[in-house]
């Protein structure tokens, strides 16, 4: 009796944890903390100051009880906390329970409240998989990012032994001469460097056009490459893993349509028998 109770038990909390309403509910409930994040950054009334301070209390509790909801309705709980996002949630739920009195920790209780808003990313799972996708794409992106690197070091050194007579401030080492040509890169009034070098030499033009198509359209455009190559073979390996989940809930369908019908002609040859 009491197994079955458990056994109803958890699938009424699975349900819940599972049901549309309720992840809107707590997508709803995240934006209201990001909110409270957000008025604490003015100088409020006490009487509204007190209430955000209830209503964050509140959102910390929530934030608990779903955690707990959502542990209790796994199926395979030794695994719950090997989900990064779970782990995440997790890590952002128990900071949010520090108290933010007056204490040497108060600045991590507050980030950590602050990074609620974060679990958008975890509830939504078109979020997730972007996310997810990012992440797997960084290996590559860091190769991109160091081949830019090396396109930054040598036009800062070019740009350094030529340009340093023209504007000591901008070009007079090759660290200055690598944060001017990321100002360049970021199209932030890089045609004022490029004609004031002109000036001095003429086609010094060549210099800022070769760099700019390198690194504001060949590399970004590198970048955006991986992560959509990524995305793509993200996307595919979902949908065959859906497939493969729908075929073998469909066997298992099957199989149990099968053993029905089996214990059906049981019964059928049980009651031919007794009637002989």
């Amino acid at each position: 009796m009491e197994t079955s109770r458990s056994e109803s038990l958890f699938t009424t909390m699975k349900r819940i944890e599972r049901s549309a309403w309720f992840q809107g509910f707590i997508i709803s409930i995240i934006i209201v903390a990001a909110l409270t994040v957000g008025a604490k950054t003015y100088s409020l009334p006490y009487g509204i100051d007190k209430a955000i301070n209830y209503l964050d209390n509140f959102i910390t509790v929530f934030f608990l009880v779903e955690l707990s909801l959502r542990f209790f309705a796994c199926d395979d709980k030794r695994h719950f906390f090997k989900d990064p996002w779970n782990l995440f949630d997790t890590v952002i739920v128990i900071g949010s329970l520090m108290p933010i009195s007056e204490t040497e920790m108060i600045l991590v209780a507050r980030l950590l409240r602050v990074f609620r808003v974060l679990r958008l990313v975890s509830i939504i799972p078109d979020l997730r998989f972007l996310i997810n996708a990012l992440l797997k794409a960084i290996p590559k992106m860091g190769y991109i990012a160091l081949l830019m690197f090396i396109i930054f070091y040598i036009f800062a050194a070019v740009g350094s032994i030529f340009f340093h007579q023209v504007n000591e401030t901008l070009w007079g080492d090759i660290a200055i001469s690598m944060l001017t040509l990321f100002r360049v890169a970021t199209f932030e009034d890089w045609t004022d460097v490029m004609y004031e070098t002109m000036e001095v030499y003429p086609f010094s033009w060549i210099f800022y056009i070769i760099f700019i198509f390198l690194t504001a359209f060949v590399f970004l455009n590198m970048m955006v490459g991986v992560v959509l190559d990524v995305m793509t073979r993200e996307t595919a390996e979902e949908e065959h893993e859906n497939q493969e989940n729908n075929h073998h809930a469909l066997v298992a369908q099957i199989s149990e349509l099968q053993a029905q019908v089996a214990r059906l002609a049981d019964k059928i040859d049980e009651q031919n028998d007794r009637k002989e």
